[in-house]
């Protein structure tokens, strides 16, 4: 029972200066990839996603308006299979000529639409990025390993220049045998948005982390991979409650997000910060794992929900 992703670093140059917003670095690149991309793979006289006949097979529907399925309340809306990493460049501004990269990871193993990724970010530095769109160059990109460091280029930029891709990474979703793990701490680094009960947690009992990645990881998994997790739902929150949480710095952090379609704005806050736990941790660590790759809780896509895993024993 495998969690398979493939996850990719895109690299860019200024030609113009380009500005990002504080805590909106991934919702410029989400805002310009969808309309681009939805240009690029959809029928010109689609007009609704959702009644599309040929759902089933466009790309960008895929992506973007995935099926309902069933699964957990939380999940109604289906998840989709990608999140993106710019959350460094939030409130930069770069002159021209200054070079930056943005991380993508991709949870439809079979099929990670690298091709469209690609030609959708060439388009869209043309058309220019953030508020004052600035125009970029799409330089490379790489096929990242398990590491997060660059294992393959995949395009050169101006060509496609690795054959193939390399299989899907795959992290076990079973406990490998293994040093106890009786303490770890994690660090969000962006805003996350947790429910649990139908309200938002401004605390993070483990019980309720592990819930929240439990239904993620399995929705993925559900709609674009081999199928639900296979596991005991029941048991494994059990024990996930039976952990303790021995230290908090938890604090909110304020974003909110206009939207360029509607001119609605909403929150795209949450907490950031490190929390720690002490107990039995290791049969959830490949949870953990994954989770730092997809991200939890709300607005995952444009990078929100990001945590790693601090060093420590057996991690």
């Amino acid at each position: 029972m495998t969690f398979r992703f493939h996850a990719f670093r895109f690299y860019f140059h200024a030609k113009d200066s380009v500005h990002f917003p504080e805590g909106k670095a991934g919702n410029v690149f989400r805002g310009a990839f969808g309309h681009i991309f939805r240009q690029i793979a959809c029928d010109p006289g689609c007009e609704a996603v959702a009644a599309c006949p040929a759902r089933d097979t466009c790309p960008y529907a895929q992506m973007f308006e995935p099926r309902q399925t069933e699964g957990p309340s939380g999940l109604a809306d289906p998840p989709r299979p990608f999140v993106l990493r710019a959350a460094h460049l939030d409130g930069q501004t770069l002159a021209p000529g200054a070079s930056f990269a943005i991380d993508v990871h991709v949870f439809a193993p079979e099929e990670p639409f690298l091709q469209y990724f690609t030609l959708s970010f060439l388009q869209f530095c043309r058309t220019g990025l953030g508020p004052g769109r600035g125009r970029v160059t799409l330089g490379a990109v790489d096929v990242l390993d398990a590491h997060r460091q660059p294992a393959a280029r995949a395009f050169d930029g101006s060509g496609f220049v690795l054959p193939a891709l390399p299989p899907a990474q795959g992290i076990a979703m079973t406990a490998d045998e293994g040093p106890p793990i009786d303490r770890l701490c994690l660090e969000f680094t962006t805003p996350t948005e947790l429910k649990s009960g139908g309200q938002i947690q401004s605390s993070l009992p483990f019980g309720v982390l592990v819930a929240r990645l439990r239904d993620r990881i399995s929705t993925l998994r559900a709609l674009y991979d081999e199928g639900p997790l296979d596991v005991d739902f029941r048991e494994l929150s059990e024990k996930a409650h039976a952990i303790s949480m021995i230290r908090s710095n938890l604090r909110s952090q304020d974003v909110i997000r206009r939207s360029s379609r509607t001119g609605q704005t909403h929150s795209v806050g949450g907490f950031v910060g490190e929390v720690e736990y002490a107990g039995d941790l290791r049969p959830f660590l490949p949870y953990l794992q994954a989770g730092s790759w997809t991200g939890v809780g709300r607005h995952t896509v444009w990078g929100n929900g990001v945590y790693r895993l601090l060093p420590g024993p057996g991690v």
